[in-house]
């Protein structure tokens, strides 16, 4: 699986919240299967909206969608159940 680039304001969010070495590994772990059970991936909802998220930690998870069948976009980086 391909990650786009990520946006510059992402990766600013990255470095002013010290996720940049959390974010390297999921990502990692992304590109060789999407649907480790790490990275805790699930559709959300309303599911007709097609956009996922990951996990990067147990506070902070990356909402995605799919740009084609091997390629996904991050659309955001923040904090879970914000």
């Amino acid at each position: 699986m391909n990650i786009l680039s990520l946006r510059a304001d992402l990766e600013r969010y990255l470095d002013k919240h010290q996720l940049r070495k959390k974010w390297n590994k999921q990502k990692r772990l992304f590109e060789q299967n999407w649907r480790h059970p790490s990275l805790n991936t699930e559709l959300l909802e309303p599911k007709d909206l097609q956009l996922y998220s990951f996990r990067l930690d147990r506070k902070y998870r990356a909402v995605f969608v799919f740009v084609d069948d091997n390629t996904v976009e991050i659309l955001d980086i923040n904090p879970h159940y914000h």
